[in-house]
């Protein structure tokens, strides 16, 4: 008896967050979906009409593409439920593969750009395998790997997610749970931080190790300060920057959430209502790396810029020549180091 009031306890205290998801969750989501939507389509049309044929790096961000695509289409029924006061209408299996969606777009980005980093890393500190490293091959089986581990480590939560039927004032209405506010949540709390070590704590160790790497080797040679590794330690601090400031936030609060939810008597109402919002804020966090993978795409290659230029300066003109190949430009440099390091990298 003790227990159950307690948790009515909770939800009562989470009534609060209500104007946070029914106004701030509709806005954030949606943003994102037509920013992501149109960016993602674009990167996508350059890659494949222009920026052919592929390397590994290519491979990699042509899949970070795609996966952020299919999460964007997931998106309206986001901004629907929440905007329709948390009531459900279209069904369990759809609110099972939205929620889905945004757990295997989360992982399958850090994994794919943890392959891209690590691929860097190579380049970098082994220039004369540089040219193995950017073998079509290397991507594809990077990509593979990268999406079997993603759906390996976010498949049972399959399990977990559903549509449930929850009290609302004197009726029922059926609510798309997150999979923090899912049950069991013993097995909840258990999986979430195993997804969170081995999900994201683990390729963040290698991502910072890579990383580290790469600015020591672009900090040697003559040519330290060339544009190839400007623009290399750009990217360097672009990709621990999604990592820190959009997947550390949301696996913290995730922690924090699952903890006050299974044991509420541990916690004031105060420090569970802030938690929730907070927790609230990071799903979108979460989310906005959709948007700034679209800077990557940029950053990790001076091709892509240079194949954006080119379509709009011909849009510009309106010139009806199909668009070739783009090239990087021939460089010269002294050093043999030197210049493998900063062909690889570009």
């Amino acid at each position: 008896m003790l227990r159950t009031l307690l948790q009515d306890n909770a939800t009562n205290c989470s009534d609060a967050m209500a104007p946070l998801n029914r106004y701030f969750l509709p806005a954030a989501y949606g943003l994102i979906f037509a920013v992501g939507l149109v960016g993602n389509v674009t990167a996508i049309s350059v890659y494949v009409a222009v920026l052919r044929p592929w390397k590994s790096g290519s491979i990699i961000m042509v899949n970070l593409a795609l996966a952020d695509l299919l999460y964007m289409l997931t998106l309206p029924f986001l901004v629907h439920y929440y905007t329709n006061g948390e009531a459900w209408s279209m069904g369990p299996l759809l609110c099972c593969l939205v929620r889905f969606a945004f757990h295997l777009n989360l992982y399958s980005s850090v994994l794919l750009l943890t392959c891209l980093t690590a691929f860097r890393w190579l380049a970098v500190a082994r220039p004369l395998r540089a040219a193995q490293v950017r073998r079509r091959s290397w991507g594809l089986a990077a990509c593979a790997a990268a999406w079997a581990a993603a759906v390996a480590g976010v498949g049972p939560m399959l399990g977990l997610l559903s549509a449930t039927e929850v009290a609302d004032g004197g009726g029922v209405r059926t609510a798309c749970l997150d999979f923090a506010s899912s049950t069991p949540r013993e097995a909840v709390a258990l999986y979430s931080w195993l997804l969170t070590a081995l999900g994201f704590l683990l390729p963040l160790a290698v991502v910072a190790g890579c990383n580290a790497g790469i600015v020591w080797e672009l900090a040697r040679g003559p040519y330290t300060g060339s544009p190839c590794r400007a623009r290399a330690r750009r990217l360097t601090v672009a990709i621990l920057a999604v990592f820190v400031v959009c997947f550390l936030p949301y696996h913290v609060l995730r922690v924090l959430r699952v903890t006050t939810l299974l044991a509420p008597e541990d916690w004031s109402c105060a420090a569970r209502r802030g938690i929730h919002a907070a927790y609230i804020v990071s799903r979108p966090l979460a989310a906005v790396n959709t948007l700034c993978n679209l800077a990557l795409y940029t950053l990790a290659g001076e091709r892509f810029h240079r194949a954006v230029l080119r379509i709009v300066s011909t849009g510009r003109r309106r010139s009806g020549s199909p668009l070739g190949p783009v090239h990087a430009p021939k460089t010269a440099a002294n050093g043999r180091r030197s210049y493998v390091v900063d062909k690889a990298i570009r």
